[in-house]
């Protein structure tokens, strides 16, 4: 099992409209093969930064995950409301 931490930080202006794309697509992307659960998560401090954590059976479902169309479309739609480059880290869980 591997856990995928991405960093995301926002326009303010645009927070509710990222919040709605997510639970959109929550049940699509916690469905794609390999995939055990999907999180949202806000930073208490600043409002502006949010990560998904998620966790996948394997590194190869987690890359297969990214090379889907709806990764694909999900991404597209959201990094045009990033303030900051996204950072992204792929840990195995001890």
């Amino acid at each position: 099992m591997i856990s995928r931490i991405v960093k995301m930080t926002f326009h303010e202006v645009h927070i509710s409209s990222f919040i709605k794309l997510f639970e959109n697509n929550k049940e699509k992307i916690a469905s794609s093969n390999g995939c055990a659960s999907v999180l949202l998560l806000n930073d208490v401090s600043n409002p502006c930064i949010f990560f998904t954590y998620s966790v996948w059976q394997s590194t190869e479902h987690l890359e297969l995950y990214r090379n889907s169309e709806l990764f694909k479309t999900v991404w597209s739609q959201t990094k045009v409301l990033f303030s900051n480059k996204p950072e992204a880290w792929s840990c195995t869980i001890k």
